[in-house]
C-alpha cells in the first residue's frame, strides 16, 4: 500500500567531513533526497520526532567505537518515531507508528524488522525517544543492573537535568534510595532537581569546585555515583564513595570535543580502599529488560510519580542546533526535534 500524496523528495542531514574539535556547521548539509518506495519487507516512515542524543558525537568522528562512523556524504542516523506510510511488510499497516533508525531526515525507508511498533493511545509519541525510549531504559538498566542499586543506597548523578540523569535520580527515589544527589550546570537546574524531580540536594558545578560541593550535599558519602559527565565530577565521585560503592559510566560529556586526551581522575587508588568499582555498559546490552522497564516506568508515568521534561525544538532545519545545544548542555530533560 502506498500513500499517492507524498511528495517526491524530502529532507535529510548529511555528514561532510569529520568534525575536529566542536562541529561545525560546514560539516553537515541539509539535503533533498529522492523518497523511495518500501520493497519487499520494508516500510516507509513520515517522521514526526528525531531524538539528537550526546552519543552521536562519536560517530561522527572515524575512531572504533562500539557503533560504527557515520558515513561522509550519507545520512545520518539516530531515534525517530513516526507514521506508515506506505508498507510493503506483513504486521505493520499504513497508519501504525513505529520507532526506529533512521532519524536526521523526514522519510525514511528501511526493513520492518528494524521497526518496532508504539501506540500514540497510551504515551505521547515524543517518550518514545526519552523517558519511555533509549534514554529512559539507559537510566533504568544503568543504575539497577550496572550499577546494583538497593535500597538504601546514597545516589549521585552528574548531568542531572538531562533526559538519562533525571530519571536515575527519580527511579532511585522511588526505588528507595537513602539519599539523592545530583549536579547540574545553571541554578535553574538544580531548583528543578529538587522541587520537581525529588532530589535530596543538588548543586551548580559551576559554582565551586565539584568535590567540596559533593561532599558539603553528600556527608555520608556515596554508594552509586551514575557517570554521564567524567572529569572532576568522576574524581570528586572516587573521593565521595562509600565501601563496595559503584561508579557507572555512561558518559562523558566533557571530553567528547577535546582535541587531546583528558587526564584521568587522580584519585584512583582510593578504590583499593573502598574496594569499589568503575564500570561501563552500554544500553544495547540490556535489550532484556525493555518490557519489565516499559511496565514499571509506564506505571510511574501514568501515577505522575516519575515526572519528565523535553526540550523541544520545531523543524528538521534547526536539527543540527539542537544536536549542538545538547553538547552545550541548553537542553532541560530530553531534547527531541519535531517535524
Amino acid at each position: 500500500m502506498t500513500d499517492s500524496a507524498l511528495p517526491a523528495t524530502g529532507r535529510e542531514w548529511r555528514l561532510l567531513s569529520r568534525p575536529v574539535g566542536w562541529p561545525k556547521p560546514e560539516d553537515f548539509e541539509l539535503a533533498e533526497a529522492e523518497i523511495r518506495q518500501p520493497g519487499p519487507g520494508q516500510v516507509l516512515v513520515r517522521n514526526a520526532y528525531v531524538s539528537v542524543d550526546p552519543y552521536m558525537r562519536g560517530r561522527m568522528s572515524a575512531a572504533k567505537s562500539y557503533v560504527a562512523p557515520f558515513e561522509l556524504g550519507k545520512a545520518l542516523q539516530g531515534g525517530a518515531v513516526g507514521e506508515v506510510v506506505a508498507s510493503a511488510a506483513e504486521g505493520i499497516a499504513v497508519g501504525d507508528h513505529v520507532l526506529h533508525f533512521g532519524g536526521w531526515r523526514e522519510y525514511a525507508t528501511f526493513d520492518a524488522a528494524q521497526a518496532v511498533k508504539v501506540d500514540p493511545e497510551a504515551a505521547p509519541l515524543s517518550t518514545y525517544l526519552g523517558v519511555l525510549g533509549m534514554t529512559g531504559l539507559t537510566a533504568y538498566a544503568g543504575l539497577l543492573r550496572t550499577g546494583a542499586f538497593k535500597e538504601g543506597d546514597a545516589v549521585f548523578v552528574s548531568g542531572a537535568a538531562g533526559a538519562v540523569g533525571s530519571q536515575v535520580g527519580q527511579i532511585a527515589r522511588l526505588k528507595g534510595a537513602s539519599r539523592v544527589i545530583g549536579s547540574a550546570g545553571s541554578d535553574d537546574k538544580v531548583k528543578l532537581l529538587v522541587e520537581e524531580y525529588g532530589f535530596d540536594a543538588a548543586f551548580n558545578y559551576k559554582n565551586g569546585p565539584v568535590a567540596e560541593q559533593l561532599r558539603a550535599a553528600a556527608p555520608d558519602g556515596v554508594d552509586v555515583y551514575f557517570d554521564n559527565v567524567g572529569g572532576d565530577h568522576l574524581e570528586a565521585a572516587i573521593g565521595s564513595l562509600n565501601e563496595r560503592g559503584r561508579i557507572v559510566i555512561c558518559g562523558m560529556i566533557s571530553v567528547y570535543n577535546n582535541t587531546e586526551a583528558a587526564p584521568g581522575p587522580k584519585n584512583l587508588a582510593r578504590l583499593i580502599q573502598t574496594r569499589g568499582r568503575i564500570e561501563g555498559f552500554l544500553v544495547g546490552d540490556h535489550y532484556d529488560l525493555q518490557p519489565e522497564f516499559v511496565r514499571e516506568v509506564g506505571g510511574w508515568i501514568r501515577s505522575g510519580e516519575l515526572k519528565y521534561r523535553e526540550t523541544v525544538v520545531e523543524g528538521i532545519e534547526n536539527n543540527l542546533e539542537a544536536f549542538l545545544g545538547v553538547l552545550r548542555g541548553d537542553n532541560t530533560g530530553k531534547m527531541i526535534v519535531k517535524l
